[in-house]
């Protein structure tokens, strides 16, 4: 009897070893939800952009914000840049396509909004400018990158990069990311929202007659 590992259980077993390794990063993502309640809640914006598959997983995080996670919520503003596709050509046809998000990151975000840039490489030359673009425009910026070191961690101001030999499992736990993000995020709003339930359910103390 054979006792080659077939192609498609060796993915599950690279897959279960990253999840092993990638679950001591969930405070990171923890982190991130507070942060993005905070800026959010305040009328900020998140913009996110990625290449390939990780302009998937990006545009995956901007519906969960701009619908919902779970339960029902406010809409939040969250761009995918990647996702303009008359802006993306246009740019890329005047500028060059390394300036196909940075030109975006300098019309759409405002000091204290957040860019997030997802990469399995964390080389992309277009995500690198963009991160200058954000840093210099006074955005806050996060990488979900592949493993570390690569130049999109060195260029960000916090990233979280995935240790997984394909790219397909770092992609793979790129949506386990954004899934933590998003329910660290909801859970930020609703201990928000929480005292000013319990103000309202409390009730008035008894007047003392007199």
């Amino acid at each position: 009897m054979s006792t080659e590992v077939s192609p498609v259980a060796a993915h599950c077993d690279e897959l279960l070893a990253a999840l092993g390794a990638f679950r001591a990063s969930a405070r990171a993502t923890e982190r991130w939800g507070e942060r993005l309640a905070a800026v959010l809640g305040g009328g900020g914006r998140l913009l996110v952009a990625g290449n390939g598959g990780s302009a998937a997983q990006a545009q995956h995080l901007t519906a969960e914000l701009v619908g919902r996670y779970r339960d029902d919520r406010p809409a939040f503003s969250a761009i995918a840049l990647h996702a303009d596709t008359s802006s993306t050509t246009a740019i890329a046809n005047d500028y060059g396509v390394d300036e196909v998000f940075a030109r975006q990151v300098r019309a759409h975000g405002r000091p204290g909004d957040v860019l997030m840039l997802l990469s399995t490489s964390g080389a992309s030359a277009n995500l690198l400018s963009a991160a200058d673009a954000a840093r210099s425009a006074g955005l806050r910026v996060w990488a979900l990158t592949g493993p570390a070191p690569n130049p999109l961690m060195a260029g960000s101001d916090e990233s979280l990069c995935v240790s997984a030999g394909t790219a397909a499992t770092v992609q793979e736990l790129h949506l386990v990311a954004v899934h933590m993000v998003c329910a660290a995020f909801d859970e930020a709003l609703d201990r928000k929202a929480r005292p000013a339930v319990d103000r309202r359910a409390r009730p008035a103390p008894e007047r003392k007659g007199g």
